[in-house]
């Protein structure tokens, strides 16, 4: 009779699963599955949360700058506006400062002087 484990088919090893295993040596630290956490990967998503909120502290200052430069915008145009019509009307006051301006816009007006006889002509034909 033939012994027992001879009749047996020979199962051939296992191949190696790792290049540590393959080499016979005892696998690095890099090498071996890792079954905790991460954390490599949960430092890269900590850095894009503090990156989102450094973005998201942002974004109401510079709404407000761009808001309040309109505004400086506006401003200065008004003032524009109002440095026009200041010229203007200091103009407008170098001409009346003379007697014979003052006289004039009297009259234009209606006003005469005293003992004057005022005249209404009416119904003048066009020119």
């Amino acid at each position: 009779m033939a012994h027992p484990t001879a009749a047996s088919p020979r199962r051939a090893p296992a191949a190696p699963r790792s290049r540590a295993e393959r080499s016979g040596r005892r696998p690095r630290r890099s090498e071996r599955p890792r079954a905790g956490i991460r954390w490599d990967r949960v430092g890269r998503v900590a850095l894009l949360i503090v990156l989102g909120v450094i973005l998201l502290l942002y974004i109401a200052p510079v709404r407000a700058w761009i808001s309040q430069s309109r505004a400086a915008e506006r401003e200065r145009a008004a003032l524009h506006e109002l440095e026009r019509e200041n010229a203007t009307l200091e103009r407008r006051a170098a001409q009346l400062s003379s007697p014979d301006a003052v006289e004039r816009e009297a009259r234009r007006i209606g006003m005469v002087r005293r003992n004057e006889r005022a005249v209404v002509v009416e119904d003048l034909p066009a020119p």
